[in-house]
């Protein structure tokens, strides 16, 4: 059975740090790349991050420019978003995903098949 299973979400004040995980099983993130998404309440789910498959190539939303970064580990079949100097406005599900596509040093935030099942980010005081 394909996976993505996210981890690492939590309760953190302002100006804090977490690492999400985005773990794959029953298949090999190699030829995917994965994107991280978030959605607050009452907003659409937005695209926060992705990371081509090869690595090469990153983007980020401007919204976490600067503070987020997206990296990944294909001997751990696992793709990591950092993110630092939270704001209260970083409060959402945070789910990662996953698309095979045939330019492996792009990304964007269309098309994805594999879904995890989100981890709550909460940035309050």
């Amino acid at each position: 059975q394909l996976q993505l299973v996210e981890s690492g979400g939590g309760l953190v004040q302002p100006g804090g740090s977490l690492r999400l995980s985005c773990a794959a099983s029953g298949f090999t993130l190699d030829y995917f790349a994965i994107g991280w998404f978030r959605q607050a309440p009452g907003k659409e789910r937005e695209g926060v991050s992705c990371i081509s498959s090869n690595g090469d190539g990153t983007y980020y939303a401007d919204s976490v420019k600067g503070r987020f970064t997206i990296s990944r580990d294909n001997a751990k079949n696992t793709v990591y978003l950092q993110m630092a100097s939270l704001k209260p406005e970083d409060t959402a599900v945070y789910y990662c995903a996953a698309v095979n596509l045939p330019t492996r040093s792009v990304c964007g935030y269309r098309g994805y098949v594999y879904w995890g099942q989100g981890t709550q980010v909460t940035v309050s005081s």
